[in-house]
């Protein structure tokens, strides 16, 4: 806990399939997801609002999420994100890229 979160630059590849993970599992606000990132990576995964804020509006745009005006449980008026149908579909399809992706990595990783 006392090490504070780096910028991570292969980030900005996996922000949506990230974010729609994070959708999957609760509805929430902005730095809700960002809070959530953060703490279930162990200060890996720091994600700025110049990153967040695009991402959610591309991924409403995309129809994969939807986001509705609403109170926080600190009582702020904030956007609530929900995962749609399509954002479980796409979920699954970066799920399984993700999945391919990795492996190959770790095959040229371990490649001698």
């Amino acid at each position: 806990m006392g090490r504070k979160a780096q910028k991570n630059d292969s980030l900005p590849a996996s922000l949506d399939m990230l974010i729609l993970r994070t959708l999957s599992l609760r509805n929430l606000h902005g730095y809700g997801i960002v809070q959530f990132l953060q703490r279930s990576s162990d200060n890996e995964l720091l994600v700025e609002e110049g990153s967040l804020y695009p991402a959610l509006q591309r991924l409403e745009l995309n129809g994969w999420i939807d986001g509705d005006w609403g109170v926080t449980s600190n009582n702020r008026r904030a956007r609530i994100y929900k995962i749609t149908s399509a954002g479980r579909k796409q979920l699954a399809v970066e799920t399984r890229k993700y999945a391919k992706l990795t492996l190959a990595i770790a095959r040229v990783m371990g490649a001698e």
